[in-house]
């Protein structure tokens, strides 16, 4: 094999740059290291770096700007068998710091190769994260006002085991690359280079300026023993396997017969701590133990404690493919938050729907059909409104019916929870409620 480059796409770059002997460098290294192009994935990121997957016969991935660590990370961890490179600016770096950061800590055998030209080449040579500060950029004058990046430094603070500095036009570009690919583990070279289509316009700057301020830098090989570990990958998949195996989803079994057929939209409004949440999670398992589709969404506010707390729930004969809700079968307005945050909803519901409220809810004035509960006669607390209306419900074989509801406790809860529940249920269910009559 004397090459992988794509003899129908030929790398094109502006005349002098330095993109063009990293191209040409990393083919001479997969050559030299007997890798075919299935055995490599070349991830770029956007910009001149980005050009890089189409220059070359493999697997490639191009993404979004900053983002290409993140492909390439689930890449590597789905086929640990391939060679994975990165390619990404100067730009793409300081713009995805933060997940090249989690490649540092992890240790993932990528390798990243940083194309440091010190500006946004492709987009009009404005400052990037690598900029000199005195340099001329087209982005006025805020490199003047930040530090350029020493990303070798920066990665190595972060557990980058194998990190590197070196020119474009360093003769040693091939070995170190091809050492950089065959390391065990995350690597990370900075290689820098001429832009001859901006920055170079604007700033005096040579191989041998590159060269002579690489020479003034401290070496960084220590990194290597400082933060040498095991590689993520084959790590993580030891860890995991001394895990149990999960265990398979329990399955429920239909075991009912539903009240009617077609679709079903049900509104639990409450506040915290009314179990509201729950009451929608049992409604949908007492849908499909009679073989009904089910969905459930939720909303409270991050307090958790204190606030509102809804679930918006479907039960229907046939799939459901959007959660959200067209016209509400029935709603139950159970705590006065959850109701002043569905006040919109509510004064839209249509004659068809049916509005159980607990004694003392305001509710703005609707066409909806609406029915009061005294929980205080049936001897409910607060935190046991929602599965009291849902028992009430199935008692009037109104959405559900009791056998589907003593199905759905049988599966959520176990010992006195479930004993507790069950009797609660029989004895609401049992109750002549007018909110049917």
């Amino acid at each position: 094999m004397d090459s992988l480059l794509n003899t129908h796409r030929p790398p094109v770059f502006c005349p002098g740059c330095a993109h063009d002997k990293v191209v040409r460098g990393l083919d001479k290294a997969f050559v030299n290291l007997d890798l075919s192009g299935d055995r490599i994935a070349i991830v770029s990121d956007i910009g001149c770096s980005g050009l890089f997957d189409t220059f070359f016969n493999t697997h490639a991935l191009h993404g979004l700007h900053g983002r290409a660590l993140t492909y390439a990370t689930g890449i590597k961890m789905a086929r640990p068998d391939l060679k994975v490179v990165v390619t990404m600016g100067d730009g793409g770096l300081g713009i995805g710091g933060a997940h090249v950061l989690s490649a540092c800590r992890r240790n993932l055998d990528l390798t990243l190769l940083v194309l440091n030209n010190f500006n946004y080449g492709m987009t009009g040579g404005q400052c990037s994260s690598t900029t000199p500060p005195g340099a001329q950029v087209g982005s006025g004058f805020l490199n003047r006002l930040e530090r350029p990046l020493e990303i070798c430094e920066v990665a190595g603070g972060a557990g980058a085991p194998f990190v590197r500095r070196l020119s474009s036009y360093d003769p040693e570009l091939v070995a170190v690359i091809q050492e950089a690919l065959e390391f065990d583990g995350f690597s990370l070279l900075d290689i820098r280079g001429l832009c001859p289509g901006r920055y170079t316009k604007r700033n005096k700057q040579t191989p041998k300026d590159i060269q002579a301020e690489l020479d003034r830098l401290p070496d960084l090989s220590f990194y290597q023993q400082q933060n040498a570990r095991a590689e993520y990958g084959s790590h993580y998949r030891q860890e995991a396997g001394r895990l149990q195996a999960a265990e398979a989803p329990l399955q429920i079994e239909t075991s009912c017969t539903p009240p009617g057929s077609g679709r079903q939209e049900v509104v639990i409004l409450g506040s915290a701590g009314q179990r509201i949440v729950t009451a929608g999670e049992l409604l949908g398992l007492a849908g499909m133990s009679a073989g009904l589709h089910a969905t459930q969404k939720n909303d409270y506010p991050i307090t958790v404690m204190k606030g509102h707390s809804i679930s918006e729930c479907i039960l229907s004969s046939e799939a459901i493919g959007y959660t959200g809700l067209d016209a509400p079968s029935v709603v139950l307005a159970l705590g006065p938050e959850g109701a002043a945050k569905r006040k919109r909803m509510l004064k839209e519901l249509p004659s068809a729907s049916l509005v159980l409220k607990a004694a003392g809810i305001e509710l703005p004035e609707c066409k909806a059909r609406i029915a009061e509960l005294d929980f205080k006669a049936l001897q409910v607390k607060s935190q046991d409104f929602a599965l009291a209306s849902l028992a009430l419900l199935a008692g009037a074989n109104r959405v559900l019916n009791l056998d589907m509801l003593k199905a759905a406790l049988h599966f959520r809860f176990k010992g006195k929870a479930l004993e507790g529940s069950l009797a609660l249920v029989e004895r609401i269910a049992s109750q002549e409620s007018p909110a049917f009559s």
